[in-house]
């Protein structure tokens, strides 16, 4: 099991300890079997398991908990990676209406999505518009009271299995960011349709989404009409944050196998532990892997306080998934040959980790947040 002093750190209090110790508990007897076979059904019955075990109720919600976000992540990536997916996409997927939607709205979707009846997914990417979703292409239209939808996502997590979508149009209110509108689509809605399911190197549930004069009622809009890049990104930054958890929890465990093979393997009349040159590596990781909490609560810790976290979000972001990248890379290295065989814990994480330094903003995207916000502070 992973070092967990850092919980006694005063970024966390007594409920949130108490989380992480009851969650510790319920993954180490729930989360096995998923690795192999259809990632569909692992998928669903990974949201059905964290259903009914009460944990997506902190993923849903008028008040989000950003440091039990984050705690959750990182122990359900230490543990299986697919379950962190599965966990984060509830929160991600539904994260709009949480914040932004009707009454009617919550009532109809959160309920299920905490029980894991219904699984959630957020379509924002596009061909031509991932981090310029001011490129954004697919359209809406409002004839009567209904929106009509046409146009492409692609890149959509929990594709092809989600129970509704949280799409993100452009409306025409204002150019650019201004005119874009939120909508939630049921799947099965006539004009909706899955263009293209999508492999990668960590399986996931992904797809390519195509809406063909798609009628969706206006009481499905969330938010104000122009209003959708707001919904968007106050969504975004509920969670990056907790992308930097989830980096940070696959890091951990990559320590945890290093020093389990350091520390058992023998060559040359020693353990591996013994040479110098290895104990350099697990210093250089043990750090990375310190530093990397240390931005990631500081973030999920003032946002929990009120405080706008855009700075320290993106920093949290780009040291946790970079950092996390060579930890897991020098735990592979100690593997030798053994690291890359399929089905090795450090050549599934090696596979993990990739896609975090990508998705909800690429590394250099949080570079130029940083950037921004920093010259906006130096400007008098």
């Amino acid at each position: 099991m992973s070092d967990t002093c850092y919980l006694d750190w005063p970024f966390f209090e007594a409920r949130h300890r108490q989380l992480a110790r009851e969650l510790e508990d319920w993954a180490a007897g729930h989360l096995s079997g998923h690795g192999s076979g259809d990632v569909d059904a692992q998928c669903r019955a990974l949201v059905r398991e964290l259903g009914r075990g009460g944990w997506l109720q902190h993923a849903v919600g008028d008040a989000i908990d950003t440091r039990a976000i984050c705690l959750l992540r990182e122990t359900l990536a230490r543990h299986e990676g697919l379950a962190d997916f599965a966990f984060a996409m509830q929160g991600l997927g539904s994260g709009a209406i949480s914040l932004q939607g009707t009454r009617e709205q919550k009532d109809r979707y959160l309920g299920r999505v905490a029980r894991g009846e219904a699984i959630a997914a957020f379509a924002l990417s596009e061909p031509e518009a991932g981090s310029d979703v001011a490129a954004m292409q697919c359209s809406a239209h409002i004839e009567g009271d209904h929106a009509v939808l046409n146009g492409e996502k692609t890149w959509i997590s929990n594709g092809g299995i989600a129970d509704f979508y949280v799409v993100f149009c452009r409306t025409g209110e204002a150019p650019g960011a201004r005119g874009i509108s939120a909508f939630i689509v049921d799947a099965g809605t006539p004009g909706f349709e899955i263009a293209e399911r999508i492999e990668v190197i960590a399986p996931h549930p992904l797809a390519r989404l195509r809406f063909t004069d798609c009628r969706v009622p206006l009481a499905q809009r969330v938010g104000a009409a122009g209003e959708g890049f707001k919904v968007a990104m106050r969504t975004l930054d509920v969670f990056r944050t907790s992308v930097a958890a989830a980096a940070l929890g696959l890091a951990r465990r990559a320590l945890d196998e290093a020093l389990k093979r350091a520390t058992t393997r023998r060559m040359f009349n020693q353990t591996l532990a013994d040479f110098q040159l290895t104990q350099a590596k697990l210093a250089q990781m043990a750090t990375t892997v310190d530093s990397a909490a240390l931005l990631v609560y500081r973030a999920a810790w003032l946002r929990d306080q009120g405080a706008t976290v855009t700075k320290e979000a993106a920093m949290a972001k780009m040291a946790a998934t970079e950092g996390a990248q060579q930890v897991i890379d020098a735990a592979l290295q100690m593997f030798g040959g053994l690291g890359v065989k399929s089905g090795e814990t450090v050549e599934r994480l090696y596979r993990e980790i990739r896609s975090l330094r990508i998705y909800e903003g690429a590394t250099e995207v949080q570079q130029l947040i940083i950037a921004r916000e920093l010259l906006k502070e130096a400007t008098p």
